[in-house]
């Protein structure tokens, strides 16, 4: 179950990457020349960071995508994939500041029946107080809440995948 789920969690982040790719936007910038840039997801259909003074007329290159790796991951909230598990969903959204991450919000967790409300009740503190303490999704199962730890950390890498972390 442990596989399909990272398996999942790796699909749903490329096919995010892929599709936020695909969208791009072209900008014109003050010298004349036409840039493609990808849609930044998170700031919900508008260009990112970019590096319109480059020089590049090449449209679809990947120069100007690649400056905001570079420079860390972007800031803001960005939404992960929801991860399915044998009790329910889960899904968590990450918020980045200063290329830290400041806050990890469960939006959904698992609620199959009454034993799973608890277990995600008792887990997701822990699991937002490790995020926030190691600044990654690299932190340590919850004991008796392996299907939830395993979701909620598939989900916040997917949601730290978009910010570029």
């Amino acid at each position: 179950m442990r596989t399909r789920a990272i398996l999942g969690s790796i699909l749903a982040s490329t096919s995010v990457l892929i599709v936020g790719y695909q969208a791009g936007v072209s900008v014109t910038t003050s010298d004349g020349t036409s840039v493609s840039l990808p849609v930044d997801a998170a700031t919900n259909g508008t260009a990112g960071n970019t590096n319109a003074g480059n020089g590049s007329s090449t449209p679809g290159t990947g120069t100007a995508a690649a400056a905001p790796a570079a420079s860390g991951p972007a800031d803001g909230t960005f939404t992960g994939s929801s991860v399915s598990t044998r009790f329910g969903n889960v899904q968590v959204a990450v918020t980045i500041a200063s290329g830290s991450i400041t806050d990890v919000t469960a939006l959904q967790l698992t609620d199959d029946d009454g034993r799973s409300v608890q277990i995600s009740n008792r887990a997701a503190p822990i699991l937002r107080t490790e995020v926030l303490s190691s600044q990654s999704a690299q932190v340590s199962n919850v004991s008796g809440a392996t299907y939830t730890t395993d979701a909620y950390l598939s989900s916040l890498q997917s949601a730290l995948d978009q910010a570029g972390a």
